[in-house]
């Protein structure tokens, strides 16, 4: 049976320090994201990073906290026991040409996870399919991984092995929730876990707007929404409580709250996120289907 045939929780506590080489063919924000939760929780130092980028420049701050850094991807490659693919889906071709034409020696059984969204694990192992036993996890992570609480899903290639699993479930679970599952759903996680914060933020501007139009100063008024919201989803975290009754909780008849949620309902709220979801989700199925 394959692993990503099942669905498995993975937020274990991490007690083992990591002493491989890890590569990030790619430096942008969730490389980032990623590094900043290993380094966080101990389980790796940045002089165990390796970086690559189109320029030098754009790596310095990688430079400044200690990580290795190249222009050239197939060095990541040769060097690292464990390469992240983290450019852009369209950048995937010229990122893959740049590993065979910088590979300076032959390199077999290297690991590869890729949270690029979109692309799917055939296409990652047919473009990568040069080098002898390469292995492949796709992955769908977050950027509140950078605050340790991110929500991560996975699904390993054909070729991945126990061992390679476990890893990489070790490196994600230090930032949040870590979870296993088919290849079918990560366009659908990607949209509500992947592009869920940036949703998120744009509530709670909202809710500070509407403070602020209300008489709240903006700091005060942005601090209280984004608590209310923090405070709002520990509940539905910790409570076990289905979220409708948790917001009739709230709602007294007659109240100020049901007069809220009118005003919600009439506005579309519901139906605009539901349509974010399918609008992110059907855009990340369309990178996947270009050319890679």
């Amino acid at each position: 049976m394959m692993a990503s045939d099942s669905i498995c929780n993975c937020n274990m506590p991490t007690k083992t320090k990591i002493k491989e080489t890890i590569g990030f063919v790619g430096g942008g924000n969730m490389a980032k994201a990623i590094c900043e939760g290993m380094v966080r929780k101990g389980l790796v130092e940045y002089k165990q990073l390796f970086i690559s980028g189109p320029h030098m420049e754009g790596l310095q701050s990688w430079h400044n906290l200690g990580a290795k850094t190249t222009t050239e991807n197939g060095a990541v490659v040769a060097e690292s026991d464990i390469i992240f693919l983290a450019v852009k889906p369209h950048i995937l071709p010229t990122a893959v040409a740049n590993i065979y034409e910088t590979l300076r020696k032959p390199v077999k059984g290297k690991l590869f996870v890729s949270i690029l969204a979109g692309v799917t694990l055939e296409a990652l192992e047919n473009c990568l399919a040069t080098l002898e036993g390469s292995r492949v996890i796709r992955v769908m992570p977050n950027t509140p991984m950078m605050v340790g609480e991110g929500c991560t899903v996975f699904c390993p290639g054909q070729r991945a092995s126990d061992d390679d699993i476990l890893l990489v479930k070790t490196i994600l679970e230090t930032s949040g929730v870590c979870m296993q599952v088919p290849e079918s759903l990560i366009n659908a996680v990607g949209a509500l876990a992947g592009s869920g914060p940036a949703f998120v933020y744009l509530i709670i501007e909202a809710l500070s707007d509407g403070g602020v139009k209300m008489g709240i100063p903006r700091n005060m008024a942005t601090q209280f929404a984004a608590q209310t919201v923090l405070g709002a989803a520990k509940m539905v975290l910790e409570s076990g409580k289905h979220t409708g009754i948790l917001k009739d909780e709230v709602c007294s008849p007659g109240g100020t709250t049901i007069t809220g949620i009118h005003a919600l309902e009439k506005g579309g709220v519901r139906a605009a996120l539901m349509d974010a979801i399918e609008s992110a989700a059907k855009k990340s199925a369309e990178l996947g289907q270009k050319k890679t």
